[in-house]
């Protein structure tokens, strides 16, 4: 069905991030809320842009994507209501998959192949794994692999969808048994995801509500913190200081 507001599209404010090797998605989300209703944004990707689709989705656009070629795509996004952004709908869930730009340094299409995967893991239609469930698994899968910059960060993004710390008691509960006493010891025990997870339990002690925890979390173990950061540029540019 055509949808009644094409006519509109090219009066869009055009932003063009094809050239850009930075995390520009909290840019963009930031711009996305300052639209109102009835106006919009077009966004030229040179690869398909579907984390984007969800993450406006849920701020109240509507969009179409025109294909322009192998390497540019232009994406329509317009908004029809305004909606309130919680880290429980998703619209403002941590974390959104930066690392994309690490393969688009590679290659667009590359790429764009990287996203339709993360499209099937992560925003398949009538998933069988509710999405919490499917991050702690992630972060679990993760620490098995000694991957723990991606542990801490699936962990905030759970714990941004309603983990709880009893849940996570026993999660880490069963890092120890899994994992063994002296791994726990000398790697899970001193890193990021560890800390991570004692600040969500020491902030929830002192009765802080949900939101500031995460707020605080990111503060400390967002992506300005180079042992979460999923860039290469950002974590160069502080080795420098080193």
């Amino acid at each position: 069905m055509e949808k009644n507001w094409i006519n509109k599209k090219e009066s869009f404010e055009v932003v063009d991030v094809r050239k850009l090797m930075i995390n520009f998605l909290p840019i963009l989300l930031k711009k996305a809320q300052n639209i109102p209703v009835g106006k919009g944004l077009c966004i030229i990707q040179s690869f398909e842009p579907i984390p984007l689709y969800s993450a406006l989705a849920d701020l109240g656009f509507d969009y179409i994507t025109e294909k322009k070629s192998e390497r540019e795509y232009r994406v329509y996004f317009y908004r029809l209501e305004e909606r309130d952004v919680t880290y429980e709908t998703g619209a403002d869930m941590p974390f959104k998959p930066t690392a994309i730009i690490n393969y688009k340094k590679i290659d667009d299409l590359f790429a764009s192949q990287v996203v339709n995967f993360w499209k099937y893991i992560w925003e398949k239609e009538n998933p069988a794994i509710d999405l919490k469930t499917k991050l702690l698994l992630s972060m679990s899968n993760a620490v098995g692999g000694s991957r723990f910059r991606q542990a801490t960060r699936e962990l905030i993004k759970a714990y941004s969808l309603g983990t709880t710390t009893e849940e996570l008691d026993e999660i880490f509960a069963l890092f120890v048994w899994n994992q063994g006493i002296g791994n726990f010891s000398s790697e899970i025990g001193p890193s990021t995801l560890f800390g991570a997870y004692q600040q969500i339990k020491n902030s929830e002690k002192k009765g802080m509500e949900r939101k500031k925890i995460v707020d605080s979390l990111l503060e400390i173990f967002g992506d300005q913190n180079p042992e979460v950061n999923t860039l290469y540029e950002k974590r160069k540019k502080l080795c420098k200081k080193c």
